[in-house]
């Protein structure tokens, strides 16, 4: 058992420090390189279509179409079939595009001075008055203007060369404030065969004050002179979900974040995420503006996606660009370089693999790259590699070597078992003759005579009183061989059995 334990430990202990190296290999943090690929700028309109009914002189149908901006703001792709997550307030305005109609149409037709806004207005002429009022919604019987509303929100991808077009978008679900997420759906084809890129979602947002954050998003339309903007950020004190949100806050006192992120938000980067600077992940989105920006945390997003019915997912495009931004960020460019060609393959334009490949190139077999250190190591240069290597081969002959000396130290310990007596042999005794019938291997000895059993004379008759020859035993007499126990003959002299003298 020690034997083993020894051999086990050695053998854990090479495999561990073998492994050091590709430990290495692991997703680094600090980046925000996983979601910006995910990142979409957002812009929503109400298109108004309404019918002024004029019947003050003769009656006249006036028809008139408005693009009434709603808001614009950043996005982030939830799901490769282009589930996006964005603020409510983005989508969905809270003024009445409606009024805005009434105002416009009104102020062209009959020619008076109404402001393009969304306020209710008056006039002094009675008649001209009561007709714009009754243009104001709700519809009712006597209403002189029919108004029909839809929402028209774009998507716009970060690709390049961009989109001018964008991808069309529905809207799935909304919230019940301007800060609350909605989740929206592409309705329109998008680029590549397996789908959008996915940002990845954090399960809780960080705990502690001061963590650091990137807000990532797109001050306007993404093109060649709008790229997307990555901004440093702090969490302040709190916990971050619910309605008031959690502030930012520099630790340093050096820049005040809330005014700074505000400013950002205001010129589109509301619904921005805001990424963990741990693993790279989305823990919460940019809500508010002006000098009061905060950030709504991950369990209000994902909340929403639950009750919108859709579940965020990583696809295909997730999967490789991950791999090479592995490699790239360990700095094995050698090995990045055709990741981020993979990935270009299943997703064109991909703005952030396209830039990362290029300073991949740019890097392979240079000094800065491992992956080509690696590989020139056998003709002559050590690399960073070497002192695992050594330490692990020193360690596995110290393993082995105990083990040999925990095995011999056990062998001399156990007794060794006593060699088995030799058979048993019983030479035959000198002088003792074979049985008559005994063979080469065979050897019967008798060493202990028979009791001679005592045998009755029988009466005697006439024939023994005759004189018997001399020399002879007597008449009537029975002889034994006092050796072997064998009768003996009138005339025998040695016993025939075991050729033991008569004392006769």
């Amino acid at each position: 058992m020690a034997r083993l334990t020894a051999l086990a430990g050695g053998a854990a202990l090479a495999l561990t420090l073998v492994a050091l190296p590709v430990v290495a290999h692991e997703h680094p943090s600090g980046i925000t390189d996983l979601v910006t690929p995910a990142v979409v700028r957002v812009e929503a309109k109400a298109r108004v279509d309404i019918t002024l009914l004029d019947h003050i002189g003769d009656l006249v149908h006036v028809e008139r179409s408005y693009d009434v901006p709603i808001g614009v703001g950043t996005g982030t792709v939830v799901s490769p079939e282009g589930a996006i997550v964005t603020l409510t307030g983005v989508v969905r305005s809270e003024r009445d595009v409606a009024v805005h109609a009434a105002n416009r149409i009104f102020a062209e037709h009959h020619d008076v001075k109404i402001p393009a806004d969304f306020e209710r207005h008056s006039l002094k002429d009675d008649v001209l008055d009561r007709h714009l009022k009754q243009c104001y919604p709700p519809l009712s019987s006597r209403a002189t203007c029919i108004i029909d509303v839809t929402t028209d929100i774009t998507v716009f991808p970060n690709v390049s060369p961009a989109d001018p077009k964008g991808l069309k978008a529905d809207l799935v679900r909304a919230g019940p404030r301007p800060d609350s997420p909605a989740v929206l759906m592409t309705s329109s084809r998008v680029v590549g065969s397996v789908g959008l890129p996915t940002a990845p979602l954090a399960d809780k947002v960080p705990e502690a004050e001061g963590a650091p954050a990137g807000v990532a998003g797109f001050l306007g339309r993404p093109g060649p002179d709008v790229p997307y903007t990555v901004e440093i950020a702090h969490l302040g004190r709190g916990g971050g979900s619910g309605e008031t949100g959690r502030p930012f806050a520099d630790p340093e006192k050096k820049v005040d974040e809330p005014v700074k992120l505000g400013g950002l938000a205001d010129r589109g980067m509301r619904g921005a995420p805001v990424i963990g600077d741990k693993d790279g992940h989305v823990v919460g989105m940019l809500i508010g503006g002006g000098k009061d920006a905060r950030m709504i945390g991950i369990r209000e997003v994902t909340g929403a996606l639950a009750k919108a019915g859709i579940a965020p997912r990583r696809g295909a495009i997730d999967a490789a660009f991950e791999a090479a931004l592995t490699r790239y960020h360990t700095k094995y460019y050698t090995e990045a370089a055709p990741g981020f060609q993979r990935v270009l393959e299943l997703y064109p334009g991909n703005v952030v693999a396209a830039a990362l490949l290029k300073e991949s190139l740019a890097k392979r077999g240079g000094p800065a790259d491992l992956g080509a250190r690696r590989a020139v190591a056998p003709a002559g240069g050590s690399t960073s590699l070497w002192p695992f290597i050594v330490a692990a081969a020193v360690l596995f002959v110290a393993a082995a070597l105990g083990a040999f000396l925990l095995w011999r130290r056990g062998r001399a310990a156990e007794p060794e078992p006593a060699a088995p007596p030799p058979p048993a042999t019983q030479p035959s005794p000198v002088g003792v003759p074979l049985d008559e019938d005994a063979g080469q291997t065979v050897v019967v000895r008798r060493s202990h005579p028979f009791a001679v059993i005592p045998q009755q004379k029988p009466a005697p008759t006439a024939a023994d009183a005759a004189p018997a020859a001399p020399g002879a035993p007597p008449v009537g007499s029975v002889a034994y061989c006092t050796a072997c126990g064998m009768r003996l003959g009138p005339a025998h002299r040695f016993c025939g059995y075991c050729g033991h003298p008569s004392e006769t």
